[in-house]
């Protein structure tokens, strides 16, 4: 049967620390970590126990995994996190962003101390998990605007229509347009025609709340999706962005038509079979605030 001290001759060469934990959570042994990029000296560690270093919220954490590992027999992976806030004796305030790590934590087929211990392996992977949050928000975002995209608009309405039906929390759906932006870039050119798709992007994000998810369907078409929001909100949140819009957009104007946004403003019914169902009657609703002579708002 393998022992600790066979284990160190490879475990030591390891760029990742490697640790021994025990059922309740003591530091048995400390290997590798070698790279020093990302890793201090773990040596001072081994004798304490993980409540001893970690808050309870986080210790428990590791606890179950550990408990996991020993009675499956199998490998467990898990991404985690770990910053100041979660350290005993460490101010909360610090580095903004924590350190994410991928554990590997494996049942040992030895006892130390009468007690069961798992090899619990932690590789940094803040990086790689910055990345994927990087590329996610690319596969999410529009590039003229920063705003959402249609992809994630159906992604977060799908969410909405799912909590109405559960449990009839209310979500009201705006759809903006941008009134004579042909106008714009025909006589001015394209690019101010962007800068004025910009300028109600930016209206939106500094009118809306976080929970709020705006998106740019493409061209000068905008949805805003307001969960837990009802239809009489809503309407008072499509006239701020409407004042808002008139005052920003009055500086694109060509052959004295100005830029305005018309707006169509609806909310989740039972009738809808989806949220396709209120997406359509708010782009109706749209659809009479253009024929209706433009900037201004039609409620459905």
């Amino acid at each position: 049967m393998i022992n600790i001290e066979q284990m160190s001759i490879v475990l030591d060469t390891l760029p990742d620390p490697a640790f021994i934990l025990s059922r309740s959570g003591k530091y048995v042994a400390v290997f590798g970590g070698r790279d020093k990029r990302y890793y201090h000296d773990g040596s001072g560690l081994v004798g304490l126990y993980i409540s001893d270093l970690i808050k309870p919220d986080k210790a428990n954490w590791f606890f179950e995994q550990i408990g996991r590992a020993l009675e499956s027999g199998k490998l467990i992976i898990e991404e985690y996190e770990l910053s100041n806030r979660d350290v005993k004796g460490l101010p909360d305030h610090g580095p903004e962003k924590p350190i994410w790590f991928e554990g590997r934590i494996q049942a040992l087929s030895f006892s130390v101390d009468d007690e069961e211990v798992v090899l619990w392996v932690a590789s940094n992977i803040s990086e790689r998990h910055d990345l994927e949050i990087r590329l996610r928000e690319l596969g999410d975002t529009d590039q003229l605007t920063g705003l959402f995209n249609r992809r994630k608009l159906e992604h977060e309405l799908t969410l909405d229509y799912e909590s109405y039906v559960r449990y009839s929390v209310p979500t009201s759906i705006l759809m903006l347009d941008l009134d004579n932006l042909k106008k714009i870039n025909d006589g001015k050119g394209h690019h101010v025609g962007d800068e004025a798709i910009r300028a109600l992007a930016n209206i939106l994000r500094s009118t809306l709340r976080k929970t709020d998810c705006a998106c740019r369907l493409g061209g000068d078409e905008f949805v805003v999706a307001l969960p837990n929001t009802e239809h009489e909100q809503a309407i008072q949140f499509a006239k701020r962005i409407h004042d808002s819009s008139k005052k920003e957009l009055s500086r694109f104007s060509v052959d004295g038509s100005a830029v305005t946004a018309s707006m169509g403003v609806t909310v989740i019914v039972p009738e809808d079979r989806s949220y396709k169902d209120t997406i359509k009657r708010a782009d109706r609703a749209l659809y009479e605030a253009k024929n209706g002579g433009k900037d201004r708002i039609v409620s459905a």
